[in-house]
């Protein structure tokens, strides 16, 4: 379930969906011998994919499909920008918050996180979910992180979202994690989250319990 953290998560904030994803990547690796022995390889050429799937966004972002936002490690004066330094947006639900959370602030979120489509996956492998069906505020499992505690992508969004805020985020490789395989992610994997942002608590603040919406 380590689609978004860094390395390892800090602290226990991950606590509530660890087994189903041991669960689903044991039965993803199963399906994936399958279709190895059926000659089907959902990784071929995935570099080049994962590229042509950045600059997808990056078109689509120009046509006004998506809001493009730079990564928080840069910014527009920066030299030699390319797509890949870009997350790229879709605005699903718009909160009443009216406060960003920092980077070191607690955020609670809900999440699902993709893979680009692929033969057997036509929406993308969901390799890390704190929710399964359709998203509901009132019923969906949730997180508690910190934007320092996840990768670039992620935390970038999460520092332009507001309370109450859904957003679906596609994160190039680049921001995510890079051309090295790491923490149960293939290396040079674009990523799609669908994240809903719950509650937001400055750094030192005292949290609440989890409570349903």
């Amino acid at each position: 379930m380590w689609g978004i953290v860094k390395q390892v998560m800090k602290g226990s904030t991950m606590r509530m969906i660890g087994l189903s994803f041991i669960i689903c990547h044991l039965s993803f690796s199963v399906c994936a011998c399958s279709e190895e022995n059926n000659e089907v390889d959902e990784y071929a050429n995935w570099q080049e994919r994962n590229d042509a799937q950045t600059d997808q966004w990056a078109a689509g972002a120009s046509s006004g499909m998506y809001r493009k936002i730079l990564t928080y490690a840069k910014s527009e004066s920066a030299s030699g920008l390319t797509n890949s330094d870009y997350i790229y947006v879709e605005e699903v639900e718009k909160g009443s918050g009216t406060e960003s959370p920092i980077y070191t602030d607690n955020v609670r979120v809900a999440y699902r996180g993709r893979y680009i489509p692929t033969t057997s996956y036509p929406e993308g492998y969901v390799f890390d979910q704190t929710f399964v069906g359709n998203f509901d505020w009132k019923t969906a499992g949730m997180t508690d992180v910190t934007p320092d505690g996840l990768v670039e992508g992620f935390c970038t969004a999460l520092m332009h979202m507001h309370k109450g805020d859904r957003w679906i985020v596609h994160i190039p490789y680049k921001l995510g994690y890079g051309t090295s395989t790491s923490s149960g992610i293939r290396a040079y994997s674009d990523l799609t989250f669908d994240i809903a942002v719950l509650e937001i608590w400055p750094q030192g603040e005292e949290m609440e319990q989890f409570k349903s919406r």
